[in-house]
């Protein structure tokens, strides 16, 4: 069985990422139609962080920034995504708080654990392997991570274990704080999209293949 399905098997012991969510998200819409980005400069993400924390006030503890959203406006500064005109994300991004843990959703080994320098790039980044009897091995990425609480290539963790924090300015790729939730097949990570993020308009087609949606991994409770 693959990927999302193999969530609804009662074999499986899947576990939140974020354990204490409370309330409503709030939805922060990154799309070029978006007033939030209106009369900033999009690189100056310590001003943007500001906006979405009066955004959010004392009525949204914690946020969601889509999958599949567009996001010309926001990488409209980074040459490499004008010139493949990939500004589709292929992650959810999850907004919590500086320093926030992060949990180990299903069964799973790091693979991938280190930092991607540069302003607008992952910064601290894990790359978990989960594989099982019951179904096709998958990964899951975590980018915008601290670089002082980063996991060991060859850990193993349970379900539920923490494995990782939501990281500052100065060492997640100078991003709001949240973390980049991107769920990729084996096929996906061959074809070099534990690099990419964001996808063109021409490669929507194979990305269920590729770097499906990650809502299914991600729950509340």
């Amino acid at each position: 069985m693959y990927f999302p399905f193999m969530l609804y098997n009662d074999k499986i012991d899947h576990k939140p990422v974020f354990t204490e969510l409370q309330g409503d998200p709030y939805v922060a819409d990154l799309s070029p139609a978006s007033p939030l980005l209106t009369g900033i400069d999009m690189r100056d993400q310590e001003r943007f962080q500001k906006i979405l924390d009066e955004k959010m006030g004392r009525t949204y503890r914690w946020g969601f920034s889509p999958y599949l959203e567009r996001r010309d406006t926001l990488l409209g500064t980074c040459p490499q995504m004008v010139a493949d005109q990939r500004f589709i994300h292929l992650g959810l991004d999850i907004i919590v708080g500086l320093g926030t843990p992060l949990h180990a959703p299903l069964e799973a080994m790091v693979t991938e654990s280190g930092y991607e320098s540069g302003e607008g790039n992952y910064g601290g980044f894990v790359l978990l392997k989960h594989e099982g009897r019951h179904f096709e091995t998958f990964y899951s990425f975590y980018g915008h991570l601290c670089i002082d609480r980063l996991p060991r290539v060859g850990t193993f963790y349970t379900a539920g274990s923490v494995f990782a924090e939501i990281g500052d300015f100065h060492e997640n790729g100078h991003w709001f704080h949240h973390t980049h939730l991107q769920v990729i097949t084996q096929s996906g990570l061959e074809k070099g999209y534990l690099s990419k993020g964001y996808c063109s308009q021409a490669d929507l087609a194979e990305m269920n293949a590729l770097c499906p949606s990650p809502i299914p991994l991600f729950r509340r409770v």
